[in-house]
This record gives structure tokens, sequence and C-alpha cells, in this order.
């Protein structure tokens, strides 16, 4: 079987290049080539020699493919479905293109399911079929049509980052270093449910952008919706982030969605003020888009209103995101992995 190479670090490709009796420098070709020119044939990476390009052909290979299948919304959203092989299965996963005025953002995916088990999330309901590679999850952001336009990545899609986080690290090396695509690192963000030894990492390792799946400030009612409570508490995963200084451009976020008489009255607005006191952050407060399974309800406006209002003027900056995609489940929450009648299996 040959050997992906798309997603190496200039490291790693040195590594492969000593092995192979290759020069030194054709690793940085070879990251210049994959990353900076986005070629994935090796006969068009010219500046190799034949003889080096002829033995990548016989045992390496750049693992890009093409989407194959997009569904475009009413508001301009567009969702893709990748194909993927997890374990010798053909499986797939989805990436949401969000198109703004000022800003191109593509949501991806890190994992086909997930193990978090969210009850109100159609990703956590299909279960967890395994983790991506760096360069699954790369070819995401490299594949899409949009791909050069792009002026964010967000790690929002199937799965937790931080139970796949060497790809991920491995993913925003690429994207942020000179021999990849040299990109600031507060063009991306990592979510997380709060898995707080690895996102210890995360902080110490990267400048990325931190967005965590809050939800909800009463820990046994988090518990209720969110099973990964029990091992990884909210409040510990607070504690931590008020180690950090966010006072720079580096940010933290929370993502809170709005449930209709679960979530959304002023006792869980003080209890969220009380939790995040002393934390320079932002809440996001997100509408709930039903999924089939799923018995919650989304607040409505006047109570979203409210409750950000709360959040405003007791020094928590609170904004009410915008949805988008919902009419063709691209929103939050609603990625499973099908596409026109495909399955995540076959």
């Amino acid at each position: 079987m040959k050997k992906d190479i798309f997603g190496l670090s200039l490291t790693e490709l040195q590594a492969l290049c000593a092995n192979e009796g290759f020069p030194k420098f054709s690793a940085k070709q070879l990251c210049d080539w994959m990353y900076a020119k986005r070629v994935s044939d090796f006969d068009a990476m010219t500046n190799l020699s034949l003889k080096i390009r002829s033995r990548l052909k016989e045992f390496a290979l750049v693992g890009r493919c093409e989407p194959v299948d997009c569904q475009t919304s009413v508001d301009g959203t567009k969702k893709y479905l990748f194909p993927v092989v997890i374990n010798g299965v053909q499986r797939y996963v989805e990436s949401v293109f969000i198109p703004a005025d000022d800003r191109a953002t593509l949501c991806v995916s890190c994992q086909v399911g997930c193990k978090m088990g969210c009850r109100f999330c159609a990703t956590g309901q299909q279960g967890f079929h395994g983790s991506l590679s760096a360069s699954q999850i790369l070819n995401q952001i490299f594949s899409v049509p949009d791909s050069e336009m792009l002026s964010n990545v967000v790690f929002m899609g199937m799965g937790e980052p931080m139970d796949n986080y060497e790809a991920i690290k491995s993913t925003l090396d690429v994207l942020t270093s000179e021999w990849g695509l040299a990109w600031s690192p507060h063009r991306l963000t990592v979510s997380t449910v709060g898995i707080t030894p690895v996102l210890r990492r995360l902080l110490d390792e990267t400048q990325c952008h931190v967005a965590v799946s809050l939800h909800n400030a009463f820990p046994k009612e988090r518990l209720a919706i969110m099973p990964m409570e029990k091992a990884f508490p909210i409040v510990d995963t607070i504690t931590l982030l008020k180690r950090y200084d966010w006072r720079g451009q580096r940010r933290i976020s929370f993502e809170y969605t709005m449930f209709k008489g679960l979530n959304d009255d002023m006792a869980h607005a003080a209890e969220l003020v009380k939790l995040l006191k002393g934390l320079r952050c932002r809440v996001n407060l997100i509408r709930f888009h039903s999924s089939p399974g799923v018995p919650y309800k989304s607040s409505d406006e006047r109570t979203m209103t409210t409750f950000r209002d709360y959040l405003d003027s007791h020094g928590v900056t609170c904004t009410i995101r915008a949805s988008r995609g919902e009419d063709i489940m691209a929103a939050c929450g609603l990625l499973a992995g099908k596409g026109n009648g495909m399955s995540d299996s076959k």
C-alpha cells in the first residue's frame, strides 16, 4: 500500500527523503508543491528530478480527492460530502462553506461520528466510526472549490477535535507553518466539549482560537445532555482557561445552544455569568436546529434576546449566532455524513 505524504511536516518529509537517499532540500520542495502550490501530481513537481518523481510514484501518494456531493442553501451556504476510508470501510464526512460579506469560513470534520454522545447533536446520534488522518482533514480544506478564498477555518464539524488531537495538531502545523500555508493561527478556531487534559496541550502548543461547547452552566443539567460532563466537568475546564491570558488577539468563546424550557431562563443566565466571572470571553447563543429523534425545541427569539441582554449587562459579551444552512442540514449540530440519499457507509 502506498504511503500518503499529504499532511506530513517538513521534519517528517526530511526523514522520508533521508531514508530514500533524496537530497535534503527535496523535503522543502515537496512542501512547496503540496501546500503552497496545492499540487497533488508528482509529475507536475518539475523541480524534483525525474528519478525522484519516479520513485515517489512507486511508494507514495498525495491523498487529495474532490467532494462527491454539494448542496447549496438558499442563504449561499454550501455543504460538501467527502469520501473517507476508515479501517478499510468507505464512509463519508461533511464540510460546510459559509460565505459572508468580509469572510469565507469552512467548517471541517475530524471524525466519522463522535464518541461524546451529546443528546442534541445529529453527529453524536450516529455513534463513532473512526478518526480522520491529518491528510483527510486537510483534504477538506484544500479540495473544496472555494479553497483559495477561505479566510477562516473552524474545527466544528463532525467529531470532537480533542479526541483526535495528533491529527488536529498536524493539520494546524501545515496551515500555520512557513513551510505550509503560513496562515495566522488567528484564522483558525478549534472547538471542544472540554476534554481538559488535551485542551491544555492545545492551549500550550498553538495560538489558535478556542471554542468550548458549554450549553448549560449547571453541572447536573449539563450532564443530562452532555455525558462527557461526568469525566470532564465544565468547572475544571473554566479553571484551566482562567490560567491563560486572553487579552491579546487570541480568543476564547463558548457555544450555548438555547433549548426551550431547559436552559434559557434567568437562573441559567445568572449561573452562566457566575461561572465565567473573571474570564475575558464571548458567549455565542445558538438556535437549536431540530433533527429526527431529538426531542428538544429551540427557545424563541424574545427569550434569546432577553438572555443575551442579561449577559451583556453583567459584563459577559454575548451574541446570537445567525443560523446558516438549516435547509440543507448544514447548521450547528446537524452534520451526519449524508448527502442526497448517501448513507455514511457502503
